[in-house]
Order: C-alpha cells, then structure tokens, then sequence
C-alpha cells in the first residue's frame, strides 16, 4: 500500500534533500559532550553506520562554536547546529560550517537579532529549522489558548513562517513538539494544511527505549500515514544510536523505507521452540540487507507456513527441528542446531 505524501517545497542539507519527492530522512542529535570532539566524531560514525543521514550537535555558548568546527572539518555527515538564545552563537554556528541551523525564534529575541541569523543563513545558503516546542511557547499565545494546544502551537509556527517571508527568507524546515501525543499530531496536521514548508517531524522527550519508542511509533506513524512528514527523529532518552533503528522499522512498517521485515508469533502451547531467541538471531543475520524482503519465524509447524504465506522466507518451528519454507511453500526440514547455518544459505537464494 502506498500513502499520499504532501508535497512540501524543497530544501537542501549539504546536497541531501528534504521535502518535495525526496524520502522521509531520520536524523539523530549527539549527547556528548560538545568538548569532546573525538567522542562526538565517534558517535556520528555509529549514528552514519545504522542509516542516520543527518545529525545535529548542540551549541551552547561561543566556545562550543570552536568546537562544532573541529567536528565540522572530520566529518562529511549534513551537520546541523542548535542553537538557544543567543543570536550571535547562530551566527558563529554558521561561520563554523552549520550545514542548517535549528533556533526557536521566541528565545533568540530581537526581530533585529532573528534578522541577523537569517542574513548570516542566506550569506551561507544553508537552510535553517524553525522549532516551535510546547514547552517554550510563547506567553501570550499560552494566555490566549490556556496552554499548548494544536492552535497555540500553529498561530506560533505560522507566526515565525510570516516574519521569515518578510525578510525574504523561505529555505526553512518546521518542527512543531510536544510531548503529548495527541497534541503533536495535531498541531502537525494543521501546519500541513496551512503551509508547504517541510516539517521535521517527531515526539519530544518522548521517554525510555520502550516507552518512548512506542509514543514515538504512534505519533510519528499516525503522521506519515496522513501524508505528513518530510524528516524525523525518534528521540529517546539514552543512547542516540538506539533511535535509529526504531525509526527505520516506522518508516519500513509505512512502506517508506526498504529493508527486512522480520515477524514472528507471539507463540502459544504447541511452540517447542524458543520464538523470540530465534527470531532476535534472525534480525542479526538480516541486519546488513538492504532490499524489501519479508522474513518470518513461526513456532509452529503445523500452522506456521500457511499463517506467513506472504513472506519471502521463513522458519516454522518444530520439537528440536524447524521448516524452512518459501512463500508458504515448505523447502526442507533442518534440526535445531542447523536452523540458522540452513536459513543463511536459503536466504542468499533470493
């Protein structure tokens, strides 16, 4: 099944594209230290290695100006800077090689300040993201709506899209966050309605590994399966690397994505074998593959290849054996020590 995308204007990230026809490109943020250039250049190598194709880096202050230099020169990943408060750290961002720059303009003050940054982004021809946050939404929209709802956070982020388009500027991205749910993909859907400015799309400081790649799965899904969302990130509290796994599972789940699918049963109590071991084994082996193919691991011989007849490969499970089949055809029956040396060379056929 293939979903409507929106069409939203195009922008450029060091050549990579965003919005128009392009697919929907996961990103990431680095957690270390903006200091320590040799970790920060190291986790944007293990972000590159899993599929993130564009990373951001936090600027807090001049001197993390120097620092995102450092990075900037090491690596060839579109690296963008983010930036709070202070205007002429997004401009020293800028100076430094920012191939896009993230600012909320409600906290960088002065429409002089913002009009400086989006000179010193037109000079560069970099692109930058405008992030309308929940939490830092500004006080009279909060007065007006009584809190952060969908509306409050639209008439703020079409606010900030009307003063760019005043000072001639329309390379941008949007981001409207919240951490509620219900609340993002509301804002996001009237945003789509209102503009074709491409949105960054994602549910912000959404929580742990489980809980916050579940809140992500349903806020950043609901959205792309309306059309919606031209770049995302799964943003979960730990480890950045973790996240993007996650996201390509949303985008593969969409069809936006190519790449394996692995399912398997939630057994019962005819499964003599250990599913979930099995299937984790299956994912690892998989892992490097990078066309559409459907794999599955079933517990269950008897019902196993019929229930999966729409994979491309599969292993049913038996007491100490499995089955390989083929598109719900079975191939061979293998023992359960040979299982998966079995499933590899079957799986080089296709």
């Amino acid at each position: 099944m293939q979903f409507f995308r929106k069409m939203t204007r195009a922008v450029s990230v060091r050549g990579l594209q965003i919005g128009g026809d392009a697919p929907v490109v996961i990103q990431s943020m680095t957690n270390t230290a903006p200091s320590d250039i040799d970790g920060t250049l190291s986790q944007i190598d293990a972000l590159v290695n899993v599929g993130c194709r564009i990373v951001r880096m936090a600027v807090p202050d001049l001197q993390a100006a120097e620092y995102f230099k450092a990075v900037r020169r090491q690596t060839a990943v579109p690296l963008v800077a983010d930036i709070h408060f202070d205007y002429r750290i997004a401009i020293a961002a800028i100076e430094a090689g920012a191939d896009k720059i993230r600012i909320n303009p409600g906290n960088i003050g002065s429409r002089d300040r913002v009009q400086a940054v989006v000179d010193a982004a037109r000079s560069a021809a970099i692109p930058i993201r405008i992030g309308v946050n929940s939490g830092s939404l500004e006080k009279k929209l909060h007065e007006k709506y009584g809190g952060p709802t969908p509306q409050a956070l639209l008439e703020s982020a079409l606010g900030y899209i009307k003063m760019f388009e005043e000072m001639g500027f329309g390379d941008i991205v949007l981001s409207i966050k919240a951490t509620d749910v219900q609340t993002t993909i509301g804002a996001c859907r009237l945003l789509a309605e209102h503009t074709d400015v491409p949105q960054h799309i994602g549910i912000t400081e959404s929580g742990t590994v489980r809980t916050g790649s579940i809140r992500s799965a349903v806020g950043i899904g609901t959205l792309l399966a309306e059309g919606i969302g031209d770049t995302i990130r799964v943003s979960l509290a730990g480890d950045p690397v973790v996240e993007i796994p996650v996201a390509k599972e949303i985008l593969k789940a969409l069809g936006l994505a190519s790449g394996p699918v692995v399912v398997a049963c939630p057994t019962c109590g005819r499964t003599q074998i250990a599913v979930a071991e099995l299937a984790g084994k299956v994912e690892q082996i998989v892992a490097p593959i990078e066309k559409s193919i459907k794999i599955a691991v079933m517990g269950c011989i008897v019902n196993g290849p019929g229930e999966a007849r729409d994979a491309d490969i599969g292993i049913a499970g038996g007491k100490h054996e499995g089955l390989l089949f083929m598109r719900g055809e079975p191939v061979k029956k293998v023992p359960e020590s040979e299982l998966l040396v079995e499933f590899k060379k079957l799986l080089d056929t296709l």
